[in-house]
């Protein structure tokens, strides 16, 4: 079984309304999960969209509510820490924990920081994206880390991909807006699937260029379901 992650993240604008039926469509599409992204005015401070991002931004404000809707549309949810503080807050909440490729990199060098130390200690999974392989580092075949393969270039094109050294990674993380990309990835083993949705496509939310709508998602997920199906020698 491939695990596919919704990445709602920034996409839902602060809506509740549009939260709850992003949810719900992304159940409808069989996803387990969807993800989230919590960042502090310091992070976006010079974001032409700080407002904005900040309305989608789990806190203390939202969270139960968040976690309520979750728990009323029947998905997990989980969320991407970007400062130290905020694990504390999620923990309650979540199951596992997701760290983007900026924050992961100490990680490759056998090292950790503030953020990764305190998820770390939370005993919980650890979906971690990286655009360079941890084999041979110390945390490569550590209990609580998943390890993604990332391009992080917003979007990435096809032939900015390398697939060689997917079997070094448990999963995929897309930005690449093309639906083959997620598909190849579940071919050459990718056990763990995570790509960005929104609701329209032809509306400004701010990560729509690396997104797809619930049309795409559909067809994708039975592109990966059907591409379990294939030997490959």
């Amino acid at each position: 079984m491939v695990f596919v992650i919704a990445e709602i993240g920034v996409n839902w604008d602060g809506n509740f309304d549009l939260l709850k039926s992003m949810m719900s469509k992304a159940k409808e599409c069989k996803c387990d999960a969807v993800k989230f992204q919590a960042f502090n005015e310091n992070i976006v401070k010079d974001h032409p969209e700080r407002s904005r991002l900040m309305s989608c931004s789990v806190s203390k404000d939202n969270i139960e509510t968040i976690n309520e809707l979750a728990k009323s549309v029947g998905i997990e949810w989980f969320c991407t820490p970007m400062y130290p503080e905020v694990v504390a807050i999620l923990d309650p909440y979540v199951s596992r924990f997701k760290i983007r490729e900026f924050d992961g990199r100490p990680l490759l060098e056998g090292k950790t920081t503030e953020l990764l130390e305190r998820v770390l200690k939370t005993g919980k999974e650890i979906i971690v994206s990286s655009k360079r392989s941890p084999k041979g580092t110390k945390y490569f075949n550590h209990n609580q880390i998943k390890w993604l393969y990332v391009v992080p270039k917003y979007p990435c094109s096809l032939s900015d991909l390398d697939f060689r050294n997917m079997k070094e990674f448990n999963g995929f993380s897309n930005h690449c807006p093309e639906i083959i990309a997620p598909i190849v990835a579940t071919i050459v083993g990718a056990e763990i699937i995570e790509i960005h949705i929104t609701s329209d496509k032809t509306k400004n939310f701010v990560d729509n260029n690396v997104s797809f709508d619930f049309r795409d998602l559909k067809e994708l997920i039975h592109y990966i379901d059907s591409s379990r199906k294939i030997v490959i020698k």
